[in-house]
């Protein structure tokens, strides 16, 4: 290594030691510490006072470590042959010319009285001083950078995360500039919950603190893996495996602030450690940018073999996102007939969540308990069990895994009683639907679609607390509206379940009868659509839009009885009973929200 790189590996340290410097200035209140600039109450010597001492250390190490170290390499750049490495000389420049202006922004600090946004701009200045002396030690160490990427998807997942920690360490800055350190008292949760009622400004800033700290965990432990799928080159897995490290610790420092009330003792390597994290971001990136084809393993798998990409896509595919989608499209409207308004953002993504793990779970276990079935009907051949693309004895692991999680998740952020209700669900539709009525009895659908319902029951108890009649009426429409929606699908495909011999309807009572049980349900459902205008004392878009919607399903039934071999009309009808659903329940939200009394003529 030159003696350049090495001078501009200490500039590196140094202004990593000026962050440090900083944030103990920070968490000592020593901001103000000499309330004027360049001097300090008017002496280039402080008195004897530890905050003064703490703000002039912090000066000092500006003036006598990190400005003449990226002078000198600004200066040594510009006046030898170095120059013509465009970059290298772009970046030189830059460091010097920021840390004047750093230095000019530290005057403005004082001067501003510590204006959060002067703070937060001194820090991403010094942030950006030390990217630049990592990149000049990086560059000067080992040449220019190659001029096609080996990798261009793990360069730019690095990058991204680089900017995501570049990105929460000004957010952190913010934080504190607005003194919202402590806008919770508790730490993993928020008074109490994991999804408060934000109130004030300080509020805002620390959830978005802390959200903003999971997604950077989340690209962090990404770029690892992809990282370690990636090359077996040991310097870009060392330093993903360090960044990984610092995240985890990182995040507990951010706890332990709040426990010990901000003391210098955790604030001051919190901000170090985020120091670090970036460097170390900084440096992936570079490394990343290097990496040779021969350094890289195979970018994509040979024919038949699953890729990363397959697999997560196979498990996801696992859930049935399209019927989680179907029944969470009732639990916001049930949420805000029972708020009688819009309920709290966290409280609805906190049940919304906590509903897909719950669906995604019980999905998941139906696939492994019929992947006998999946693989026998043309329908559901493609799906993941039946083509080999997730081993059984993992999705059963993986639905099971979910629906725990669900349990726990809901049983935090919302209430006991929903969980109850999601986690009753998931047995029902597990034991009682998919392991004994679908295989035994033509009426699976009628009794097995229960499971289906009780989302209604979870989004009701999660604003009130407890299950009232207008949630049950709810319950009552998804129970009525399921079995003429199913069968629509099982008269499409009624020769699959034939030689599945799965006792649906059309195969065991034939299809005429069929059409005439469709018919049947589908009256009974606008009639239970119809009950919940008295009982939630809805108004009149809910029941014009429940009379319009009921006569177009039941006129839809009524022709699809005459045509029940058609498995177009069929097919159509299954459709239109998916967006009979939607469009009622987004009616019961419009009319909570925008209530329009219905006045009948009287006499």
């Amino acid at each position: 290594m030159t003696r350049f790189a090495k001078l501009a590996i200490a500039a590196a340290v140094a202004t990593v030691a000026l962050i440090a410097a900083g944030g103990l200035v920070r968490a000592t209140d020593s901001g103000l510490g000499c309330p004027d600039w360049p001097l300090c109450f008017g002496d280039w010597i402080p008195p004897a006072d530890l905050n003064a001492w703490i703000e002039h250390t912090h000066r000092l190490i500006a003036a006598v470590f990190v400005g003449p170290l990226v002078g000198a390499v600004a200066l040594i750049t510009v006046f030898s042959e170095r120059r013509r490495d465009r970059p290298l000389l772009v970046a030189a420049v830059v460091a010097g010319v920021l840390v004047l202006v750093q230095a000019w922004l530290g005057g403005q600090v004082v001067l501003e009285q510590l204006h959060a946004d002067l703070v937060t701009a001194h820090l991403g200045m010094a942030l950006t001083v030390f990217a630049a002396t990592i990149f000049i030690a990086e560059r000067a160490a080992r040449g220019p950078l190659p001029a096609v990427h080996a990798r261009p998807g793990l360069t730019r997942l690095v990058a991204l995360t680089a900017a995501a920690t570049f990105a929460q360490m000004l957010l952190g800055s913010w934080v504190t500039g607005h003194h919202a350190g402590l806008a919770w008292a508790d730490f993993p949760l928020m008074n109490g919950s994991l999804f408060p009622n934000v109130v004030g400004t300080e509020q805002a800033l620390m959830l978005a603190h802390r959200i903003v700290s999971l997604v950077l965990a989340g690209l962090i432990a990404w770029t690892w893996l992809a990282m370690r799928r990636a090359t077996d080159s040991p310097l870009p897995r060392v330093l993903a495996s360090w960044l990984l490290i610092g995240i985890a610790v990182q995040i507990a420092l951010g706890g332990l602030n709040v426990v010990s009330r901000l003391s210098a003792f955790f604030v001051v390597p919190h901000l170090a450690v985020g120091a670090a994290l970036w460097g170390l971001a900084v440096w992936l990136l570079l490394v990343t940018r290097r990496l040779r084809v021969t350094e890289l393993r195979r970018a994509s798998p040979p024919a038949g073999e699953p890729g990363p990409i397959d697999t997560v896509r196979a498990y996801i595919a696992l859930t049935k996102p399209r019927i989680i989608e179907l029944l969470l499209i009732t639990t916001i409207p049930t949420m805000v007939l029972a708020a009688e308004g819009v309920p709290s953002p966290w409280l609805m993504a906190a049940v919304l969540i906590g509903g897909t793990l719950a669906a995604g779970g019980a999905n998941t276990i139906n696939m492994y308990v019929d992947r006998d079935i999946d693989d026998v009907m043309r329908r559901t051949r493609h799906r993941p069990l039946p083509r080999h693309a997730v081993p059984p004895r993992n999705a059963l692991a993986f639905g099971i895994i979910l629906s725990v999680v669900s349990f726990a998740w809901l049983t935090v952020t919302v209430n006991l009683l929903s969980a109850l209700l999601a986690l009753s669900a998931i047995g029902f539709y597990v034991f009682v639907y998919t392991m004994w009525l679908k295989r035994s009895t033509p009426q699976n659908i009628v009794i097995g679609g229960a499971a289906g319902c009780v989302p209604v029951l979870v989004a009701w108890a999660a604003v009130t607390g407890e299950v009232g009649l207008p949630a049950m009426v709810l319950f009552g429409i998804v129970f009525y509206w399921t079995p003429p929606h199913f069968w629509a699908l099982a008269l499409r495909y009624r020769s699959d379940y034939e030689a599945a011999r799965v006792p649906m309807l059309p195969v065991v009572r034939g299809e005429a009868e069929t059409g005439r049980q469709i018919v049947l349900y589908t009256a009974v459902l606008v009639a239970i659509s119809l009950l919940l205008w008295p009982v939630a004392g809805m108004g009149a878009i809910y029941l014009v839009s429940a009379v319009g919607l009921g006569a177009a399903y039941l006129w839809g039934a009524i022709r699809l009885r005459s045509r029940v071999n058609d498995g177009v009309a069929a097919i159509r009808l299954f459709q239109y009973s998916n967006s009979y659903l939607t469009l009622l329940f987004a009616a019961v939200a419009v009319d909570a929200l925008v209530h329009l009394p219905l006045r009948l003529p009287i006499g």
